[in-house]
């Protein structure tokens, strides 16, 4: 079902995924969140196909945070007990404004189709359709940010531990700097204050995105929580465990004075009618042209045309790596790509050409790397999608196979 709601009213995980889910119960609970929407994986999937109802409704109801936006996939089986996708799916800081909030969704639903989050998929025995939906929250610029556990997880002890760094708090996350460590307990008293090594801290520019920055050589060291801000933190805990239940992993920040919670899971174990999708921009006499797709009719032409989608690569950007599983076919619009086999550099591709459609039949592993040299703008066509299209038509299954025939046929003789 094709929805966007505000966090408070994001109750299913089968539509809305398990960190809007999470963030809804806080808003619930009233839990100091930052005010956000909750997209279902439906709607991103329109807004990914440039169904015009679809954008026009996300735009217009996310149109009163105003921006900057925090943009957050919530994969619908994303923090599983069998397996935790955290850091598979796309996470934007500092989305200027609405303008740029489609571009920012259609990233982040490629996300969950690249070829990382698939080659993952497989090795955790979870390779089916992936789902995105996905958060929209109004971007804090805060003072200091981190983590907090509400039990070590380190040694089990019933007592808070609480990470912190300067600035946003992806240089915790993600292993940046070696951040300040407390120990609180329960009570609230502070056990262990351990200053850390906060050399960067990241923050958001003003026409979007992030950068990295060197701090002041005085607050590398320096603390960057006092007592009250301590206390404020385990109060928050305690009230997340009341929402939640025992042992959280609490994300956090602290912006303009006041304490919010961006995120809180589980402490990771160890060990109706939709109107029809737009048609993308990519030319239909062109797909045409690949000769996967060279037999089929006009009218089953049309029905695969329908379902690719754009996607844009910055330069420098992986776009397949050799090894790595895949699901999706790519056809270039425009831009240059480099390609390399076992490290040896083959010819390159450019407007025209096109990549992986045995992952459309197999979904196996990429026979190559493929890297963007400049911008490179593809349309893409998955697995999940292309796969129930020919089980439901058989005339393009028959003329596939015709295609792949010819394929083998032409690779015996050289």
């Amino acid at each position: 079902m094709k929805a966007v709601v505000r966090l408070a009213d994001a109750r299913d995980t089968g539509q809305f995924g398990s960190k809007a889910v999470g963030l809804g119960d806080a808003a619930r609970g009233e839990l100091p969140i930052p005010p956000g929407f909750a997209l279902s994986g439906d709607i991103v999937e329109a807004l990914a196909a440039d169904e015009e109802a679809s954008v026009t409704e996300v735009l217009r109801t996310v149109a009163p945070l105003h921006g900057p936006f925090a943009v957050r996939s919530s994969a619908v089986d994303e923090d599983g007990a069998d397996a935790s996708f955290a850091g598979q799916h796309m996470t934007l800081l500092n989305v200027p404004s609405t303008q740029e909030l489609k571009a920012a969704l259609k990233e982040i639903w490629w996300s969950a189709n690249s070829d990382s989050a698939i080659t993952y998929r497989q090795r955790v025995g979870l390779f089916t359709r992936p789902s995105i939906a996905v958060v929209v929250q109004s971007l804090l610029d805060p003072e200091a940010a981190g983590v907090m556990f509400t039990r070590n997880p380190i040694n089990g002890a019933d007592e808070r531990l609480i990470e912190a760094s300067w600035g946003l708090g992806e240089t915790v996350v993600a292993g940046r700097v070696i951040p300040d460590s407390y120990r609180v307990a329960r009570s609230g008293e502070v056990l262990e204050r351990s200053p850390g090594y906060k050399q960067i801290r990241v923050r958001s520019l003003p026409d979007g995105g992030t950068v990295e920055e060197a701090v002041a050589p005085e607050l590398v060291e320096r603390l960057c929580l006092n007592d009250e801000q301590l206390q404020a933190l385990s109060g928050l805990a305690a009230r997340c465990e009341e929402v939640y239940g025992p042992g959280r992993d609490i994300e956090w920040a602290i912006a303009g004075g006041q304490l919010y919670l961006l995120q809180c899971r589980a402490v990771t174990r160890i060990g109706g009618e939709s109107a029809p999708p737009r048609p993308p921009s990519l030319p239909l006499e062109e797909l045409g042209q690949v000769p996967l797709f060279a037999g089929l009719s006009s009218e089953d032409l049309a029905k695969v045309h329908s379902l690719f989608k754009e996607r844009r690569f910055a330069p420098g950007e992986t776009v397949t790596k050799e090894g790595s599983g895949g699901a999706a076919f790519y056809l270039i619009e425009s831009g240059e790509a480099a390609v390399t086999v076992h490290g040896q550099p083959r010819p390159g591709m450019k407007a025209g050409d096109f990549f992986g459609e045995i992952a459309l039949i197999d979904g196996g592993e990429r026979a190559a790397t493929v890297t963007a040299v400049g911008e490179l703008v593809c349309h893409g066509l998955t697995f999940w999608d292309f796969q129930p299209l020919v089980r439901e038509n058989p005339t393009i299954a028959w003329a596939l196979l015709q295609a792949l025939a010819k394929r083998v046929r032409a690779d015996q003789q050289h």
